[in-house]
């Protein structure tokens, strides 16, 4: 979702990582969407030069993804369509969670793995002799004894497992075509369409346009590796296991195409994987919010069904993992040290707890947790604290009822069911209102005596999308402070260098 303060701190984010003239072509494409080359040598006023330069630092950093329109009847019933490059919003704020990724690298492999991702992160995209030739350099500078043999089967390890992890993959290919082109009458659908309507469109572009940039599943977690004239192809465990029989003979076929060309030196980059990340940290966000609800039993069985279904998982944000069994359940729990003293009973009181009814497959009881109502939950404790915080209990109560109504109250009502006083309800109501927590509507009632009753709701999509801005907003804020005070810093620091005695 992008929003006004959104924009403006991406543009901060890629001001300070690249400078103005990065910042200045990344601005245009968040705020009017996939533009041309000579669109956006139009709109900046900078040189093609400056451009072209702009757009391979975004591409080589995943902030870009360039695409084309397939064209009608081929390419020889018309001109070749022009590549548009589109600016991935979401990719640009994972800048600022990069310690968090290398965070969860730490915690589960050893320090070569996270310096291996670390490169990956600072450079955006590197091929596996770019890895190891970092690596050399990094031995070279620590003056270590391993040998530069040593040093490439290292690298080579360390990235199959962060592959087998899908903390890396294979990065997409340079151009996307999307088959189905953009016709008129969808265009002057998309023009008259109103804000969020745009906002849904622009994400399902997005969402064709990486689709169709995406290696096949086989390929996205695989490594190449090339030893002279020999090319081999190790692929990781996980991937090879998840592939269904369609794809193992797409994956055939293109092993066939290939061997002709096996002399030719294959060039593959690969990229930190933001979606698993952000699938690790969301789930570690639903286990914190369960154990803060219910209990700790809670929250290890959730780790455990999350942990068990997550190489089935296709998207991020997965609403319903697929069904697991009791005894898959219990086994996944016995795995982890604080699970071992948990009865069956006791994880089937838990699955209780979550709203959880067992489905019968067979002769095994089949549970699936429902993730959506869990970050539903979570969101609606964050609101409720923001409310609380900044208008106060009165306001809290009130805008937690309309929260758990979810419909249209009258003001008196509100202020019968939550015990707020009659003349203190319609201010704390109105300033709600102003400040877009809460939606207003007027009912007139025609009769002897004309009245008017204002009604009042809880919109939860503009609501999130306002306090998302906020966010950023303050995102945006501190950010600038701490720029701000280094700048500081390196002007005291310079002062004291040419006036020590001051």
């Amino acid at each position: 979702m992008v929003t006004q303060y959104g924009i403006k701190l991406a543009v901060h984010l890629m001001t300070n990582h690249f400078g103005n003239v990065v910042a200045k072509v990344c601005e245009n494409l968040l705020q009017r969407g996939p533009l041309t080359l000579q669109l956006i040598v139009q709109l900046t006023e900078l040189t093609p030069q400056q451009v072209t330069s702009s757009l391979l630092i975004l591409i080589q950093h995943n902030c870009v993804q360039a695409f084309s329109l397939e064209q009608q009847g081929g390419l020889e019933d018309g001109p070749k369509a022009d590549t548009q490059y589109m600016v991935l919003f979401s990719n640009i704020l994972h800048r600022m969670r990069f310690s968090k990724f290398l965070k969860i690298v730490s915690g589960e492999f050893d320090e070569e793995c996270k310096e291996l991702l670390h490169g990956l992160l600072q450079h955006g995209r590197l091929t596996l002799k770019q890895m190891v030739e970092r690596a050399k350099n990094m031995i070279e500078r620590e003056k270590s004894s391993k040998r530069e043999g040593i040093c490439e089967d290292i690298v080579q390890e360390n990235l199959l497992k962060l592959l087998a992890a899908r903390y890396a993959e294979r990065c997409p290919t340079h151009e996307a075509v999307l088959a189905a082109p953009v016709t008129e009458e969808t265009t002057a659908k998309k023009r008259g369409a109103k804000s969020a309507k745009r906002n849904e469109e622009s994400v399902t572009i997005e969402q064709r346009v990486l689709g169709a940039a995406a290696p096949m599943e086989a390929q996205r977690f695989s490594i190449i590796t090339n030893t002279g004239s020999n090319v081999s192809r190790e692929i990781s465990t996980n991937a090879s296991s998840s592939m269904s029989v369609g794809e193992k003979r797409k994956y055939d076929s293109l092993e066939l195409d290939r061997e002709p060309a096996a002399e030719e030196e294959e060039v593959v980059l690969f990229r930190a994987n933001f979606e698993e990340f952000m699938r690790r940290l969301r789930h570690k966000a639903c286990i914190e919010n369960v154990r803060t609800r219910l209990d700790d039993g809670s929250s290890i069985v959730l780790r455990a069904m999350l942990e068990a279904a997550r190489s089935l998982e296709k998207k991020v944000k997965t609403e319903k993992p697929v069904p697991l069994s009791l005894n898959t359940i219990f086994e996944e729990v016995m795995k982890s040290e604080e699970g071992r003293g948990m009865t069956l009973d006791r994880v089937r009181a838990s699955l209780a707890q979550f709203g959880c009814s067992p489905s019968a497959r067979g002769t095994d009881e089949s549970y699936s947790i429902d993730l959506k109502k869990i970050v539903e939950l979570a969101q609606n404790d964050e609101l409720e604290s923001i409310v609380l915080k900044r208008y106060g209990r009165d306001a809290y109560r009130m805008f937690r009822l309309l929260s758990k109504t979810g419909r249209l109250v009258e003001t008196d009502k509100i202020s019968d069911t939550t015990f707020v006083e009659k003349k203190d309800a319609p201010k704390i109501l109105y300033k709600l209102w102003k400040d877009e927590y809460l939606h207003m509507e007027k009912l007139v009632v025609a009769g002897a005596r004309q009245s008017q009753f204002l009604l009042w709701k809880v919109n939860k999509p503009s609501l999130q999308e306002h306090v998302l801005d906020e966010m950023f907003r303050a995102a945006l804020n501190l950010s600038q402070r701490v720029a701000y005070e280094r700048e500081k810093e390196k002007e005291f620091a310079k002062r004291t260098v040419l006036c020590p005695n001051n």
